[in-house]
């Protein structure tokens, strides 16, 4: 059993917080191993907890349109959530779940070691920049430790409110140019490297 496996495995047996008390399926994320980008959701709603799938409701649909519109397909991208199961009634997060569940992001994020994480929505935002607020930072990318993060709004926020659909679309729009540029970087960078390793 590989590490991720190994790590769902543990995730679907959790009994860290009160959520798994209520839950049907965990919901611990899926992509590849390998993935450049990795997109975190909140927590998982109902078809998620039906299912044991990150973001296969109406939100995760309009996320798969946002995806195509940039040339994306969903098994080329990781998605999981802060929180890895079911909040009732859809509630926000506690504190102490969110708590609970971060060394399993942590884990993720180690395991899979990501060029872009997108964060959608304020919960997995506060995670890497705690006093931002989402309205005020979505599309500015930013350095985080090893990777590159990118707030935007969370695609249920535009499916309730429709002026934020276009904000959100883009936001997204500009992702290809953020991969394009941390490449010119890694290029320089690796650049660098060979020319010191030369004295």
């Amino acid at each position: 059993m590989g590490e991720l496996e190994s790590l769902y495995e543990e995730i679907r047996n959790c009994t860290k917080c009160r959520l798994h008390q209520s839950r049907t399926n965990a919901v611990p994320g899926e992509g590849p191993e390998n993935a450049r980008i990795m997109f975190i959701g909140e927590a998982p709603g109902f078809h998620e907890d039906r299912q044991g799938r990150p973001f296969v409701g109406a939100a995760g649909h309009f996320l798969d349109e946002l995806l195509a519109s940039i040339g994306l397909k969903r098994e080329e991208v990781y998605i999981c959530n802060v929180i890895k199961c079911r909040p009732p009634g859809n509630r926000d997060p506690l504190k102490d779940e969110i708590e609970a569940c971060i060394p399993y992001l942590d884990r993720q994020l180690e395991i899979i070691k990501p060029r872009l994480v997108v964060t959608l929505g304020r919960y997995s935002l506060a995670r890497f920049l705690p006093s931002a607020s989402i309205t005020k930072v979505r599309g500015q990318p930013v350095k985080v430790g090893n990777f590159v993060c990118y707030p935007v709004l969370h695609p249920a926020a535009a499916l309730h409110q429709p002026k934020w659909r276009e904000i959100l679309e883009e936001d997204f729009k500009r992702i290809p140019k953020i991969l394009e540029d941390l490449d010119k970087l890694e290029l320089r960078d690796e650049s660098k490297a060979r020319q010191l390793s030369l004295f």
